[in-house]
Order: structure tokens, then C-alpha cells, then sequence
């Protein structure tokens, strides 16, 4: 990672909407387990409160938001070596927000395609917050004074907002104070596709169960969705670049090569030649041998919500003691007068 006046320090953040998958085990929780034993201190947030920019049931959002931290524990996430919190324990989100929201310019916010995806035709109905929320992204990466930002490919266009944001509120107010974060996009299966249409993303959303394997998916259901996942008849060429137009053969060796650790270079060496008939289940098999230990131990947390909500707790004491000071700063900054307590 490059040099920087700034301690090195990763954050990020996923959303608790429920039904985790393989995609979100392959594009973030496996790279977060990953970047915990490089040495860097590591900050993981489940971001309650961008959930709620589109109606959530209470109930439900609190069950969602012990399974992300179950899944995240479960994935390997150490939670005395990274900090794991839910969002709206830390006010510092919150307050930071407000003021990213008086730096950020409305053509910045409108130019978001995520926006316009998630409104649609209804823009006028959506609630402020989805258009806001931008800022608030950003206002999660910087009350850490995060360096660095694990993204996948929809979300660059948030962290070039986020890099705006700092620049402007450094020029604004003459100061170094906010880092230019950098993303963090590396290796196979970054993006995880539908087992049903190779040009789709992976998505908890998608009405086809078939298209996803969910970390809550037992052994059986694992090994059932990847036999029927799409392909075409035709065997695995000997090169990537013959998968260039066979999306779902070329999703499916991607998900094997981020599983086993390998490269896509290396799964087409080993199988090239091969049918889907072999192939789909020497998948099966690495899939259920990696997440079945995840899935048990994630159903094993969820029966103690309690341990889940002291965990969160705890990891939001340690953020906190990071994010007040820096938003107080920012206050100071600003030209905020700040009497109480002080």
C-alpha cells in the first residue's frame, strides 16, 4: 500500500438487508479476513442506518443485523483483532454525515448511478436519504480517517465521492486533515455472478433462489444449486481468454479459483478439456468443504443474540474512542463552539 502521512487503517461497511451469499463471502468477508492477518488495524461496520433509507421492519433489521455479524464472525473476522460494530451505536456517523452533506455539491450526488438505478422512475418518492447517503458513506470511511476502502466495481463511483469530499473539505478549510482514500480491488470473483445468467450479479434480491447460494444454504442446497447452475455444452477451453463470450462457464471457474485460492489461470490448467459434468462437481464439493463450517457456526452464534449484541457493543466503545476525537476536530475546524464537558 502507498505511503501516507496517515496510519494505515481499512473500514468498511455492509449493509444488513439480509440473505448474505457467496458473492458477499467471495467480494468482501473472505478479503476482510484476509487484510486482518496483514497487521493493519481493521474496521468493520454493519451499516444499519443506510439500511433504513428504504423501509425496514425493526424486528427484521435487528435480526439482520446479528446475522451480518454472525456471518462476519463466522467467516473468521476476530473480534479482538478487528473492530466490529454496527453503525448507529457510533453518533459520530451521523454528526460527520451532516457536515459531508454541507460539503458535498447536489451534481455530485445526482450524477450517482446507484441512484438512479435503486429510484428508477419513483425518484421523487425515494426518500432523501437513498440520494444522501453518499455522504454518509463517506462520512463512515472518514471519522476512521481510513486509508484504504475495499470495493467492489459498483461501489468506485461512492469512493471517488468520498475521496471529493475529503479534497474539498481540506481546500475548504486549508487543513490536511482528511486521507485521499484508496480502494482496495484485488483478485478472482470480485464480482460474483447469477448461477442463472453469467451477466448478471450474485444478488440477494433476485426472485430465483437458484440464482444464489446463501451462507444460511445447507450442504445438500449448496451442492444442488451449483449441479444446476447454467453453462453451455461445450468443455473448458484451455485459456481464459476462449471464456471471453461464455459468461457462466467463466463465472463458475472464477468462483472456483477464489474458493481454492488459485488463480483462473490455474482452474483452467487443471480442468482444461473438462466437462461440465466433472467440473460442476469438483466445484460442489470445494464450495460445501469452505462454507458449510461457515454456515454451522453462524446458526450456532444466532442462537445466542445476546453474545452478538455484547460483541457489537464492544466494538463500538473501540470505534468510538477513534471517531470522537476526529469529529470533534472537525468541529473545531468548522467553527463549532464545543463548551460542554470540555
Amino acid at each position: 500500500m502507498s505511503a501516507s502521512p496517515f496510519k494505515t487503517r481499512i473500514f468498511s461497511g455492509i449493509q444488513p438487508s439480509g440473505g448474505l451469499t457467496l458473492g458477499n463471502y467471495l467480494g468482501a468477508l473472505k478479503r476482510f479476513v484476509e487484510k486482518q492477518d496483514e497487521g493493519i488495524e481493521t474496521v468493520y461496520c454493519m451499516v444499519d442506518m443506510h439500511a433504513i433509507t428504504v423501509w425496514q421492519d425493526p424486528a427484521k433489521l435487528r435480526q439482520q443485523t446479528r446475522e451480518g455479524a454472525a456471518a462476519f464472525i463466522a467467516a473468521g473476522i476476530d473480534p479482538a483483532r478487528s473492530i466490529l460494530f454496527n453503525q448507529s451505536q457510533v453518533t459520530a456517523h451521523a454528526e460527520l454525515g451532516w457536515i459531508f452533506n454541507c460539503i458535498a455539491r447536489m451534481g455530485w450526488m445526482s450524477r450517482m448511478t446507484q441512484f438512479k438505478d435503486k429510484a428508477g422512475k419513483n425518484s421523487e418518492n425515494v426518500s432523501l436519504g437513498l440520494f444522501a447517503y453518499p455522504s454518509l458513506m463517506a462520512a463512515d470511511i472518514l471519522a476512521y480517517k481510513a486509508t484504504h476502502v475495499p470495493v467492489g466495481d459498483d461501489q468506485k463511483q461512492h469512493l471517488e465521492l468520498c475521496r471529493d469530499i475529503a479534497i474539498k473539505f481540506n481546500n475548504d478549510y486549508g487543513v490536511d486533515f482528511f486521507p485521499v482514500v484508496e480502494p482496495v480491488i484485488e483478485g478472482a470473483a470480485t464480482r460474483v455472478m447469477s448461477l442463472r445468467d453469467g451477466t448478471k450479479k450474485m444478488s440477494k434480491s433476485d426472485p430465483s433462489d437458484q440464482s444464489r447460494i446463501n451462507l444460511t444454504d445447507d450442504a445438500d442446497t449448496i451442492a444442488k444449486k451449483i449441479r444446476k447452475a447454467k453453462t453451455d455444452p461445450e468443455p473448458l477451453p484451455d485459456n481464459l481468454n476462449d471464456l471471453k463470450d461464455r459468461p457462466e462457464a467463466k463465472n463458475l471457474v472464477n468462483i472456483y479459483a477464489a474458493l481454492a485460492g488459485h488463480t483462473p489461470e490455474q482452474v483452467i490448467a487443471d480442468f482444461a478439456g473438462a466437462q461440465f459434468g466433472t467440473f460442476k462437481p469438483a466445484l460442489a464439493d470445494l464450495a460445501v468443504a469452505k462454507l458449510e463450517p461457515i454456515t454451522l457456526e453462524m446458526n450456532r452464534l444466532m442462537q445466542d443474540p445476546s453474545e452478538i449484541d455484547r460483541i457489537l457493543g464492544q466494538g463500538a466503545d473501540r470505534a468510538e474512542a477513534i471517531a470522537r476525537p476526529i469529529v470533534d476536530q472537525v468541529y473545531d475546524i468548522v467553527g463549532m463552539i464545543r463548551s460542554r464537558g470540555r
